[in-house]
C-alpha cells in the first residue's frame, strides 16, 4: 500500500522561518536529509535554530513519532518541545524527546528481556545504588576482617560511572584517576562484578546501566537493532560536544539506518572531560559522518563588541578546534576590564565595593555574578561579602565553611578546643573506617561518663571503649587527635595542617570522589587560619561568621535579591549583565594540574572562554598577583589567559586608600 502525506504549503512556513530566524540559523533549520553539523557559537540562538528544524522535519512529512531529540537535561527537552508545541499542537506532543537516559529507558522496557532482564526492570536512584555499593564494599571489607580500609560507595561510584561512559575498563581508570586506590584494586575491582551481579539479580539497573544496556543490545542483537534504528527517521543532538564517547556511540548507531542526523553544539564550550566527555566527538563527526554538511551560527544576540573580541582572541589560541568568530549583534563600547590587585583580600574588597557602587547605580544584584576556576578561590570573597552584609548564593554548592570536608577538619580542632562538643565527637567517630551510627553512640556514652572526654580516650585502650572493625578507626583517631592535644598551642594554621597530614589526607581520598579539589580547600582554610594567633580567636571568628545572616543593608526593595557565585563549569548556558572572574593567576586559572594533562590546557583556555562569554555589558578580570603563606610572600604571574586578551582590555591598578592623618 502506498503512503500519501499531506503537508503544509512550503512557502508560508518557510516565510515563517525566515521572518523567525537569521540566515545562518534558516539554512541550519532547513537542512535536507542527511547528516548535519552545527556549530552553534555563544549566544547564538542555538535552541531557536534546533526547535526550527524539528518544526521543519514535522512539514516536511516527518512523523512526530519517527523524531528522536536527545538533551542532557530534562528541562531542555522540556523547552523544545513546548516551543515546537506551540507551534504544531497535536505533533510536539509526539516527538521522542528527552535525556540520552529517559530514551535509553523507553527502548529498554520493550526489548530488555534480550539482555536476560525480566519484564518492569526497576531503577535505581543515586541514594539506592550507593546503598547497595556501600554493601558490596562492607562484605568485602569483612572478609578482610576490618583491616583494609576501602573508599566509600560514593568514590568507587564515580569511577565505575567514568568507565562505562568513556568505554574504558575499571583498571585502567583506577591507575588514571584516582592512584591512591591502585594498592586496593584488586579488591575493588571484584566489588564492581560484584555490585553488577547484585543489580542483576535484582532485576534493577543504575542510570549508567540504562546507556551501557542500550549500547550491548545494539551491539549484540543485530536484527532487534535495525528495528529499534529503523523506527527514528531523524536524530537530533542537543550540546553535542558534551556527549562521552559511550553517548556518541549509541547516537551513531540509531542513525544508522537512515543517515539522518542532526547535530547542535560548540567544540569552544567542552569543559567537562572530568566526567568523560570529549569535544573529539565534534571535531571529528566528518570523518564519522562522510558527506556531513556544515553550517555555523556565529551571530551573537548576547554580548557587546568588546566583550566578544576579548572572547575571539581568547580561543583563536586553541589548535584543535572548529573555526568560527562570533559576530556581534548589539552595540556597546565598554572594554573588559583587567583588574590588577596585591592579593586575593584586596580583590575581595574590590568586588564586595565594586558591586555596592554598581547596585547603587541601579544594577540589581541578581544581576551580577563572580565566576570562579574552584570553589576554594571564593573564600576571601565570602567573608567579604558577609562582612559587608552583601547577600549571596553560592550556585549547586554550599558555603565555603558549609562543605564536608571542611567541618571535618574544624571538628578535630573544635574537640581539642572544647571536648564536650558532642557534635563534633559524633562526625569524627563516624569517618572512621569501621565506626558507624551504632558504634560512634557507644563511644560517645562510655567517652561522656566522665567531664573530659578526649582524656578519656587519650587514656582508655581502644579495645574498653568498642569491639570488632571499630577499634583500628578509633585507635587511628586516638593517635590523630593525641598528636593535636601535644600542638594544640601552635597557631591554628599549623593545627589545620597538622589534621591533614596525620590522617585526613588518607580520609579524604577514600570519603570523597574529588579529593583534589578538597585538598585545594583545605589549603585555603590553612591561608586563611594564618590571620589569627591562637585557636580560640580562629574558632570564634567562624562561629561569629557562620552565624551572620544575610540581611542586606541594601535597599529594602532589593531584599530578595542575592549575588550569585558560581564555578564557571556550573555557570555555563547563563548569562548575566555584569560577570566578575576571580583568581585570574597561573596555577589557579588555569589550574596547576591541567598543565600535566594531555589536552588539559586547550580545557582550560575553553573554560575561560565559557566565563568571558556569559557577560553581556560589564566583564571584570581579576588577578590577585600576591599570596601570602605565614611569614612568605609570593608573587605570582598573571593568567597567560589574560595576557591573550590583553589589546582587548582597559587596565585598572586597585590601590587601598590610607586613613587620613589625625
Amino acid at each position: 500500500m502506498r503512503r500519501y502525506t499531506l503537508t503544509a504549503p512550503d512557502g508560508e512556513r518557510r516565510a515563517e522561518f525566515a521572518s523567525e530566524l537569521n540566515e545562518q540559523q534558516r539554512q541550519a533549520a532547513l537542512a535536507g536529509d542527511g547528516a548535519v553539523l552545527i556549530i552553534a557559537g555563544a549566544g547564538s540562538g542555538k535552541t531557536r535554530t534546533l526547535t526550527f528544524r524539528v518544526l521543519y522535519l514535522l512539514d516536511s512529512g516527518v512523523s512526530p513519532s519517527a523524531i528522536a531529540l536527545c538533551t542532557f537535561t530534562n528541562k531542555a527537552a522540556r523547552e523544545m518541545l513546548q516551543r515546537v508545541a506551540g507551534y504544531e499542537p497535536a505533533k510536539g506532543r509526539q516527538v521522542w524527546g528527552g535525556t540520552f537516559h529517559h530514551l535509553a529507558n523507553r527502548i529498554l522496557r520493550e526489548h530488555a528481556q534480550l539482555l536476560g532482564y525480566q519484564d518492569g526492570y526497576s531503577i535505581l536512584d543515586a541514594t539506592d545504588a550507593g546503598d547497595l555499593l556501600g554493601a558490596c564494599l562492607q562484605e568485602r571489607e569483612s572478609r578482610h576482617g576490618g583491616e583494609k580500609v576501602l573508599p566509600r560507595p560514593a568514590v568507587l561510584g564515580s569511577l565505575i560511572s567514568l568507565a562505562v561512559n568513556s568505554l574504558t575498563p575499571l583498571d585502567q581508570v583506577i591507575p588514571a584517576q584516582a592512584p591512591a586506590l591502585v594498592k586496593v584494586m584488586d579488591d575493588l575491582l571484584p566489588v564492581a562484578r560484584d555490585y553488577a551481579e547484585r543489580k542483576r539479580r535484582m532485576n534493577a539497573m543504575d542510570f549508567d546501566d540504562l546507556l551501557w544496556n542500550l549500547y550491548t543490545l545494539l551491539e549484540q542483537h543485530p536484527r532487534e537493532a535495525e528495528q529499534i534504528a529503523g523506527r527514528f527517521l531523524h536524530v537530533l543532538v542537543d550540546e553535542y560536544q558534551d556527549t562521552n564517547r559511550l553517548q556518541a556511540e549509541l547516537v551513531d548507531r540509531l542513525a544508522a539506518a537512515h543517515g539522518n542526523l542532526t547535530v547542535v553544539g560548540d567544540d569552544a564550550q567542552s569543559i567537562y572531560a572530568f566526567r568523560g566527555a570529549t569535544p573529539e566527538n565534534m571535531l571529528n563527526f566528518g570523518e564519522r559522518w562522510p558527506g556531513a554538511r556544515t553550517y555555523k551560527l556565529e551571530k551573537n544576540y548576547r554580548s557587546t563588541p568588546p566583550i566578544l573580541h576579548a572572547a575571539n582572541l581568547c580561543i583563536a589560541n586553541n589548535r584543535r578546534q572548529l573555526e568560527k568568530a562570533l559576530q556581534p549583534v548589539r552595540q556597546g563600547e565598554q572594554k573588559p576590564v583587567e583588574v590588577v590587585v596585591r592579593d586575593t583580600a584586596m580583590e575581595a574588597a574590590f568586588v564586595a565595593q565594586r558591586i555596592a557602587e554598581l547596585h547603587a547605580e541601579g544594577t540589581g544584584l541578581d544581576d551580577m555574578a563572580v565566576l570562579y576556576r574552584a570553589h576554594s578561590h571564593s573564600l576571601e570573597l565570602q567573608l567579604e561579602l558577609t562582612r559587608r552584609q552583601i547577600p549571596y548564593r553560592v550556585r549547586s554548592g554550599l558555603r565555603f565553611f558549609e562543605q564536608a570536608h571542611i567541618k571535618d577538619v574544624l571538628a578535630y580542632l573544635r574537640i581539642v578546643h572544647n571536648q564536650r562538643d558532642e557534635l563534633s565527637w559524633s562526625r569524627l567517630l563516624r569517618l572512621q573506617p569501621g565506626i558507624g551510627v551504632r558504634s560512634a553512640r557507644t563511644i560517645i556514652d562510655r567517652l561522656f561518663t566522665t567531664p573530659a572526654p578526649l582524656q578519656q580516650l587519650l587514656q582508655q585502650p581502644a579495645e574498653r571503649l568498642v569491639s570488632g572493625r571499630a577499634r583500628s578507626g578509633l585507635s587511628s583517631l586516638r593517635q590523630q587527635l593525641q598528636r593535636l592535644r601535644e600542638q594544640e598551642r601552635q597557631p591554628p594554621a599549623q593545627l589545620v595542617r597538622l589534621v591533614i597530614e596525620s590522617g585526613y589526607r588518607q580520609l579524604l581520598d577514600n570519603l570523597y570522589p574529588n579529593p583534589q579539589e578538597r585538598r585545594e580547600d583545605l589549603e585555603q582554610l590553612a591561608l586563611y587560619a594564618e590571620h589569627f594567633q591562637d585557636l580560640q580567636g580562629f574558632l570564634s571568628e567562624l562561629h561569629l561568621l557562620e552565624a551572620v545572616g544575610t540581611e542586606t543593608v541594601l535597599a529594602a526593595r532589593q531584599r530578595q535579591e542575592q549575588l550569585l557565585l558560581s564555578t564557571v563549569h556550573q555557570a555555563k548556558g547563563l548569562e548575566w549583565p555584569v560577570v566578575f572572574v576571580i583568581g585570574l593567576v597561573e596555577g589557579a586559572f588555569p589550574h596547576s594540574w591541567s598543565l600535566a594533562e594531555e589536552g588539559g590546557l586547550e580545557e582550560e583556555r575553553r573554560l575561560f572562554y565559557v566565563a568571558l562569554t556569559r557577560a553581556r555589558d560589564e566583564l571584570y578580570l581579576c588577578s590577585p598577583l600576591v599570596s601570602e603563606r605565614g611569614s612568605r610572600c609570593l608573587v605570582r604571574k598573571t593568567s597567560r589567559f589574560l595576557r591573550e586578551i590583553e589589546p582587548a582590555c582597559e587596565r585598572w591598578l586597585v590601590e587601598q586608600q590610607l586613613p587620613e592623618p589625625q
